[in-house]
């Protein structure tokens, strides 16, 4: 969603004035609002809480993040010539070198406002992302906790425990995305990038919440669409690879059960198990992320030849075309169903938080046929100091299985991830983060050409600074 920023902070100031002179005006007195400090840390899905009404509220916040990059990447093939698989001479091959040198800076912007009791609006910009650099909007909602502008006390047992959310905003499925890295607001992740499989989208929906005695559960819809419009949908061209293509898109369903409670002063226990389910994609949770990956140009390979063309370098010529190095997509272009486990034990200092993802789904358009890719990870984060300002962490992340149905055997991808990090304040965050990624069984070539990922391995050092409002 693409909007003018200046237009959107002019359209936002007469707003606020018009609110101003109409009635009383107050700043920050919302409800039910996940802080957006280190108190946000391990906060997951919706709160309550018992912030009084005062009126009308507006709500302004920000995230920035900015990385200084140290590290390189390495694969099985030599620098030089080659004959790809159908004999085409390739001259010139090679990764690129990187340097040791900061990445582009990052930052977020939310909006909100306190309407009603128990009733509020929230909307978040990307002012600067790697896959775009001009100001974008990742979404908004509308969070309903009371409805009473229904009628005073209407429902109030139910909506005690109850929240409701609509709008286009960040799907809730599994409970990974609680820490991952979202632009600029890295705040929550302890580590320096999010899951090899990172699984984030927005898309127009609604979500239900209750929550009761550590009683845990979510059911929502949507219509499966990043970019939403109202265009007949048009399937492209039958071809034998593609036989009998989707004619419609399909909602996404999202579902949530689990536990979480704090069972003494000392342990917090929470697990969690998420569903989510499409018949005919549009898009899918893992290709969605529009603010990109925090390894920079990783695998990537320099302009060469292929024949009598020249290849560019994917790293130079659209800054925002690869945004997604380091990652892995599953690449299912029919339906996709998956489900996603999340283990989270806290005792005093310490902290495990794992992910069990299973997903399936269909090679291409119009090809029901299975294909299924798994991932695991681990983290243990130990915490220490006062108010916990210094934490020392480890992850190890896989993720396998093919990327067609015609291939003979699975690929994987293997990460392992350390970190050290300085609340500074509880709205400054410095860390410093060491990954080796290594890449298995992929092939040497990609169609005709060279597989940039054969045999395939980076790693060094990330030092991130975090500021949030």
């Amino acid at each position: 969603m693409r909007t003018n920023f200046k237009n959107s902070v002019i359209a936002l100031a007469l707003m606020v004035s018009g609110l101003i002179q109409a009635q009383q005006v107050s700043f920050g007195n919302m409800q039910n609002l996940i802080p957006r400090n280190q108190d946000a840390i391990n906060q997951f899905d919706v709160k309550k809480d018992s912030v009084e009404f005062k009126g009308i509220s507006v709500d302004l916040g920000g995230a920035f993040a900015l990385q200084f990059q140290a590290m390189n990447s390495f694969n099985d093939h030599q620098e030089g010539s080659y004959a790809a698989s159908n004999g085409t001479a390739i001259t010139n091959y090679r990764l690129n070198n990187l340097e040791n040198q900061f990445n582009l800076p990052t930052a977020n912007m939310t909006i909100g406002a306190q309407l009603y009791d128990g009733v509020r609006v929230n909307l978040d910009l990307y002012l600067a992302a790697r896959h775009h650099n001009e100001t974008w909007v990742k979404g908004g909602y509308l969070q309903i906790d009371k409805l009473d502008f229904i009628k005073k006390d209407f429902l109030a047992g139910f909506m005690k425990y109850a929240t409701i959310k609509i709008g286009q905003m960040e799907n809730n499925y599994g409970d990974a995305h609680f820490r991952r890295s979202d632009n600029g607001n890295a705040i929550v992740n302890p580590f320096i990038e999010s899951n090899i499989m990172d699984s984030f989208t927005t898309e127009m929906g609604a979500e239900l919440y209750y929550n009761r005695g550590g009683f845990v559960s979510m059911f929502g819809m949507t219509n499966g669409k990043l970019n939403q419009n109202v265009t007949e949908f048009v399937p492209a061209a039958t071809t034998a690879a593609t036989p009998d293509q989707n004619t419609t898109i399909s909602p996404t369903i999202l579902a949530k059960l689990g536990f979480d409670k704090q069972l003494s002063d000392d342990l917090r226990l929470r697990i969690t198990g998420s569903f989510a389910h499409s018949a005919n994609m549009s898009g899918n949770p893992w290709s969605s992320e529009r603010a990109g990956s925090r390894y920079y140009y990783v695998m990537s390979h320099a302009a060469y030849t292929y024949g009598t063309t020249s290849v560019t370098n994917n790293a130079t010529t659209d800054l925002a075309a690869n945004q997604t190095t380091g990652r892995f997509n599953p690449g299912f272009g029919n339906w996709f169903t998956t489900v996603m486990v999340n283990p989270f034990v806290k005792f005093k200092g310490l902290e495990f938080f794992g992910t069990i993802e299973l997903a399936s789904g269909g090679d291409k358009k119009g090809v029901d046929e299975t294909r299924k890719v798994n991932q695991f990870a681990g983290d243990v984060v130990y915490r220490f100091g006062t108010n916990d300002k210094f934490y020392i962490g480890a992850r190890y992340n896989t993720v396998s299985g093919k990327l067609a149905n015609a291939d003979a055997k699975e690929v994987s991808v293997d990460r392992f991830e350390s970190s050290l990090g300085w609340f500074m304040t509880k709205n400054i965050l410095a860390k410093l983060g060491y990954t080796t990624q290594k890449y298995n069984d992929y092939s040497e070539f990609s169609g005709n050409s060279l597989n940039d990922l054969y045999g395939g391995k980076f790693d060094g050092l990330m030092f991130e600074a975090v500021i949030t409002f």
